[in-house]
């Protein structure tokens, strides 16, 4: 399903990230990066929360705006019960609504946000998302000093926090409209692999958002994946050739753009919550700001796997959400 908007913009945004985002390609983009994963907390849990709670305070520190000026804050990331999001949100005091599609949350959450706006509900928002490595090898893996190896079509939790700024004031860049993925499970149980279980995901929002809006693959200067890692980049472009007869030649994958994948040690690259929109927020903000590109698909996926069912030996289902965004002429 895809919802057009006619007055959503995307005003401001604020990224900020670990060590390792801090050394990769895009590093002196971000707002802020820490140079250790502890992030002036005793836990991983209390460093993703602050993490979060600092992309919401350097937002506002942009927007010239106080927490009081915000409607909605709309946030999710992947700890159990939205640790980060609920405890932030009681330090920011601001009304909250905490969401959960996995590594597609950022989407979700920009759907959400500029649904309220363009209904006349809110006159702004603050659409956030984060992860932490270590929290997240912690809670669905094996914590980080089991040193347990991994295979290459693994992928690298990424350190950070990313927030956008909603509402209707024309600055920035448009949010022109966003369509709502449907959970896809293609029978794979490989945890280890969610590139492979998010592409087909991914391929069936990219089709559906260019049927719902009668477009060509090529009026986007970029569609922009996050997070399908090389691996999955690959077999979504062999995806939407054999099962749509798309050619993508006009793409990127957020997971491969983060982190130098040939000098960094992550494997088949970046993933979590804040993986697409750490990137988008920053590079490609910048880039359709400056008018160095004008239309941008954004398609967030997310695999949608508990340690409850990877235990059960259950496949994992995946969904992709995408919203069009539009330089301003």
């Amino acid at each position: 399903m895809t919802i057009k908007y006619d007055n959503v913009y995307l005003n401001e945004t604020a990224t900020i990230t670990g060590p390792i985002e801090a050394k990769g390609p895009l590093g002196n983009l971000f707002d802020k990066s820490y140079d250790s994963f502890y992030i002036e907390s005793k836990s991983w849990e209390q460093s993703e929360i602050h993490l979060l709670e600092k992309s919401v305070e350097v937002l506002l520190g942009k927007i010239k705006k106080s927490r009081f000026d915000i409607d909605l804050h709309i946030s999710g990331e992947l700890l159990n019960q939205l640790v980060a999001t609920n405890y932030a949100g009681s330090r920011l005091g601001i009304p909250l609504l905490g969401i959960y599609s996995a590594c597609a949350t950022s989407t979700e959450g920009l759907i959400i946000g500029a649904n309220m706006i363009s209904a006349k509900q809110v006159n702004n928002c603050i659409c956030s998302a984060s992860s932490h490595n270590n929290g997240a090898e912690k809670q669905f893996r094996y914590p980080v000093e089991y040193g347990g190896p991994k295979p290459d079509t693994a992928s690298f939790t990424t350190t950070g926090s990313a927030s956008a700024f909603l509402s209707k004031n024309k600055k920035g860049i448009k949010i022109e409209s966003g369509t709502i993925g449907i959970a896809v499970d293609m029978g794979l149980k490989d945890a280890n692999n969610m590139g492979a279980i998010m592409a087909a995901a991914a391929g069936d929002t990219i089709y559906r958002h260019l049927s719902d809006t009668k477009r060509e693959v090529n009026y986007y200067d970029l569609i922009l994946t996050g997070d399908l890692g090389k691996y999955g980049k690959q077999i979504l472009i062999d995806y939407m050739r054999i099962e749509y007869g798309i050619i993508l030649n006009n793409y990127n994958d957020t997971g491969t753009m983060i982190y130098d994948l040939e000098n960094q040690d992550v494997h088949a690259g970046g993933s979590g919550p804040a993986c697409a929109p750490l990137v988008t927020y920053s590079f490609i903000f910048n880039k359709m700001k400056n008018k160095e590109l004008t239309k941008v698909l954004l398609v967030a996926t997310g695999s949608l796997q508990s340690v409850v069912t990877v235990n059960q030996k259950m496949t994992i289902p995946s969904i992709a959400h995408a919203v069009s965004l539009e330089a301003l002429s």
